[in-house]
């Protein structure tokens, strides 16, 4: 099942587990269970403190899965298919947590995690080609490790399609707490914490509110913002960094190869590499928060979501960019239900089934090119005449047999049951006759939207929403700082948003340094 190479790798890795551990599988005779046993006895045999115990036909649990729990404690983290893919180091993680090795886990958040009183029933549900599940995975499955009123079991949606299609999930990762709708889509372990953990948001304003002003305060934890805050405190300034989610859209990015000296990676690596360069340096890293009010003329005040109020000399905004919507009736009615924006995450949730794709640029054409692939037709859309896709993409879309392309096409509804899509509708804008198309799923993929609403009277836009930002980085406000994708720059590129990042702090650097110089 595993290769040498990850064997090894594994052997490694369970070298360091404190305590014995047992894997349950409960077993039948499909050929994903067979598959299950060979890959749970090449976890048995990279250590001798793991050992495998077979159950078969146990109507109490979802078969084939498995457990992984201590031999003396029941079970409290499951996968419900092979974690694979991306959910490998899920699984890894899972045996070592479970096994007493401590999670990369500030002391505060873990005894939160620990404090958790009550009954909790996580179910996730994930695929393997998923960037945005591991998170949600990694997260639930720390908690049920570190905490007896907590549980975890992970399914993979296409392994349970009954199950999926009953529950009505459409989108992973898809999380249910006690039986009941909890979250769907990439939640961090602080938002999942912030949800089930009564008062916490309170506690962490209270902290937050505590800290003393800020040199440089970055907010926004993509490329730009990570760039800005590793140059700054290697400028000898107090630096800190707000952000909602570390890695902006790098998180929603499959492949990224044109990350100079980085051949190929996948956008979640490279956030997670952005994040662990900001944390080898002093930087106060605020994650899980949103920005609400900027105010000041300096020092700034920066207002969060839960009312905790932090103070800067000087601030770099790197708050990024978001999926647009079409803003027709039925989008955000089913979104989940068979309106997403992820085609690697929930195309295989639509295998067999007919889908739309909205847009058609480089994201909207790619997007169709891995659909049709799985699912059993692809009809792609696009407003304009012609199609904005790379040639290159679009001979290999027309290549596909399960391609249909209908340019010229604006979208007005799309049509559901009440509980999903069951079809999209568009005017042809060449004879103006409106038209129909029966399909379960829509694929949204046309741009990006600045996230600067919250901004507007602070620092002058665009009429795109965009911040204006001069050759420095500087905004209309001095010592107000924008970099990345929600500024004016030309080409929204992780590179380019890097750059940018690295040059916004020199400009606050600059700024500083001028306005606090003696008088002469």
């Amino acid at each position: 099942m595993l290769d040498d190479a990850i064997k090894t790798q594994l052997k490694d890795y369970l070298g360091r587990l404190s305590a014995p551990l047992q894997l349950t599988h409960f077993a039948d005779d499909s050929e994903a269970s067979g598959k299950m046993g060979q890959l749970l006895a090449d976890i048995a045999g990279a250590s001798e403190r793991v050992t495998v115990v077979e159950k078969r036909g146990d109507a109490a649990e979802r078969t084939p899965s498995f457990a992984i729990h201590r031999p003396d404690e029941a079970p409290r983290v499951r996968f419900a298919g092979l974690p694979l893919g991306h959910e490998l180091t899920s699984l890894v993680l899972a045996l070592l947590h479970v096994g007493g090795h401590p999670p990369k886990v500030d002391e505060a958040t873990l005894k939160q995690v620990e404090a958790l009183e009550g009954d909790y029933r996580f179910e996730s549900y994930f695929n393997v080609s998923c960037q945005n599940c591991p998170d949600v995975v990694q997260a639930l499955n720390m908690m049920a490790a570190r905490n007896p009123h907590v549980q975890h079991v992970a399914i993979d949606g296409s392994l349970f399609r009954d199950e999926v299609d009953a529950r009505k999930v459409m989108s992973v990762p898809t999380v249910l707490l006690n039986g009941e709708p909890f979250s769907v889509g990439r939640q961090e372990l602080e938002q999942i914490l912030a949800k089930v953990d009564e008062g916490a948001s309170d506690r962490q304003a209270e902290v937050l509110n505590e800290k003393d002003p800020f040199d440089v305060l970055v907010v926004g934890g993509g490329p730009a913002g990570a760039a800005a805050a590793v140059y700054s405190v290697r400028k000898g300034f107090s630096t800190g960094l707000v952000a909602e989610r570390f890695g902006g859209q790098l998180l929603d990015t499959l492949g990224v190869e044109n990350f100079i000296s980085v051949v190929e990676t996948e956008g979640p690596n490279l956030a997670s590499a952005l994040e662990n360069h900001v944390r080898a340096y002093p930087v106060d890293v605020m994650k899980s928060q949103r920005a609400q009010k900027l105010e000041g003329t300096g020092p700034f005040k920066l207002t969060l979501a839960n009312g905790a109020e932090l103070e800067a000399k000087t601030v770099v905004l790197a708050t990024g960019a978001r999926w647009r919507n079409i803003d027709v009736p039925g989008e955000s009615e089913y979104r989940n239900r068979g309106v997403t924006y992820c085609p690697h995450c929930d195309g295989p949730l639509f295998k067999g089934k007919r889908v739309a794709v909205i847009g058609g640029g480089n994201s909207g054409v790619e997007a169709a090119i891995d659909l049709a692939g799985v699912v059993a037709h692809v009809t792609l859309l696009e407003f304009a005449d012609t199609l904005k896709a790379d040639d290159i993409l679009q001979r290999k879309l027309k290549s596909l047999d399960n391609v249909d392309i209908i340019t010229s096409a604006r979208t007005t509804e799309i049509a559901g049951d009440g509980e999903k899509v069951v079809g999209l509708r568009y005017e042809d804008r060449t004879s103006g006759d409106e038209k129909s198309l029966d399909l379960q799923g829509v694929f949204v993929q046309v741009g990006l939207l600045p996230n600067t609403e919250w901004l507007k009277g602070t620092v002058e836009l665009n009429q795109y929403g965009e911040v204006l930002i001069d050759a420095h980085g500087q905004t209309s406000t001095p010592g107000i700082y924008a970099a990345g994708d929600m500024t004016t720059v030309p080409f929204k590129q992780i590179i380019i948003a890097s750059g940018d990042g690295a040059k916004a702090a020199l400009g606050a650097f600059e700024y500083i340094i001028r306005s606090t110089a003696p008088a002469a």
